[in-house]
């Protein structure tokens, strides 16, 4: 592939520096001359720097009113904004997306690579819970959300079409891609920092788990859970919107901190028995990262998880699935878990992890569009 290849990489948004956020770094390494464009970017100086200093073109949404703290309220405008972002000057697409950076316009003679985190959750199979959490079930305002949610839906069909290869975090994703847009979509799996969490096989008497504290992250179910084993002690870390409705479910074997620095919570996952894991998620990095740490995962067995772990009865296990997010599920993994733990080695929990690292993300990445780039150039050839 020529250095003289144009590539343009696209946000959704750039506020934090989470999943997403850690793929366009990645596109940005592989090419760092590439340019950066986003419906709004706030980024610290600090997150920038994994941008290595690289600012972003922004959408309108950047200068409408208290776009920094509340840019989620125009979402109803987002597909507008990414369609006014003019990336032709490129010649290789590259957008990293859970919600409308896919949606970018592009032409026949530019190569457009999507890594989708997931199609856009709220409006299609997460509608119903997504009303309900937001308290949009009912009333004008319920009928208006599930009209917007109809319009989006339809914009977000229509723009797959502007995608040449789609790449998904998992085959759940990929499954999901093929449910929504009729598309197949390559798996490449996320990247995980999994080289900066240590080994440690003695384990300490105590459960641990880590979280925003929102609802569909189900930390609610684990404390409740634990609330019900007197004897089990569970460890809790982190910070959100529910954080008062967990706080009045848990027990005195129940120990919830709060927002800790990163260096506290790996020290916890480091000692914990087991990491216990409540969400359906789209791959889920903080189980792979408890793994890395050699802590085996108890977790619910639906989403990215089936493919980060592997389960109880298979050979070099790294930890169990339950089958329902409710509270007896969770009591009855742990107790089955006090039975077959010892049978579960912090070697292979963390050798499974490894799978996941960086450095195996930007490899794979790297050799999957540099191969797409030399089909679609020589597509092009064939063509004229």
């Amino acid at each position: 592939m020529s250095n003289d290849v144009s590539v343009g990489i696209v946000a959704d948004w750039l506020v934090t520096f989470a999943g997403a956020e850690k793929v366009i770094a990645e596109f940005i390494k592989i090419y760092p001359e590439s340019e950066l464009y986003s419906v709004v970017d706030f980024l610290s100086d600090e997150s920038r720097k994994l941008f290595y200093g690289k600012d972003s073109t922004t959408s309108f949404i950047q200068r409408l009113p208290f776009a920094k703290t509340k840019y989620q309220h125009y979402l109803p405008l987002m597909p507008l904004a990414i369609e006014q972002l003019d990336v032709t000057k490129h010649d290789i697409i590259l957008s990293s997306s859970h919600a409308v950076a896919k949606g970018v316009l592009t032409g026949p003679d530019q190569l457009h690579i999507s890594y989708v985190h997931s199609p856009i959750r709220y409006a299609w199979d997460f509608q119903h819970q997504y009303l309900r959490e937001a308290g949009l079930n009912k009333g004008l305002k319920g009928k208006l959300a599930r009209w917007f949610l109809h319009k989006i839906r339809i914009w977000d069909y229509r723009t797959a079409n502007g995608v040449d290869h789609f790449l998904a975090n998992s085959q759940f994703i990929a499954r999901r891609i093929k449910k929504v847009y009729g598309r197949d979509a390559d798996v490449i799996y996320p990247p995980v920092d999994v080289t900066r969490f240590l080994l440690q096989e003695e384990k300490e008497d105590f459960y641990f788990t880590a979280s925003r504290m929102v609802p569909y992250k189900r930390i609610d179910l684990i404390v409740e859970a634990f609330s019900q084993m007197p004897d089990k002690k569970l460890v809790v870390i982190g910070d959100g919107p529910e954080m008062a409705k967990i706080k009045a479910k848990a027990e005195k074997n129940v120990e919830i901190l709060g927002y800790q620095p990163d260096a506290v919570m790996q020290d916890h996952m480091r000692r914990a028995k087991a990491f216990v894991f409540a969400a359906e998620e789209d791959f889920g990095i903080t189980p792979v990262e408890a793994q890395a740490c050699g802590t085996p995962v108890i977790a619910f067995g639906k989403g990215g998880v089936l493919e980060t772990i592997r389960p109880y009865g298979e050979t070099k296990a790294t930890g169990l699935f339950y089958a329902e997010q409710s509270v007896t599920s969770v009591i009855q993994a742990v107790r089955q878990f006090e039975m077959i733990g010892n049978s579960i080695l912090a070697q292979d929990c963390r050798d499974n992890a490894m799978r996941f690292s960086a450095e195996r993300f930007h490899r794979e990445l790297e050799e999957y569009i540099k191969g797409k780039w030399n089909e679609f150039s020589e597509s092009k050839k064939i063509s004229y």
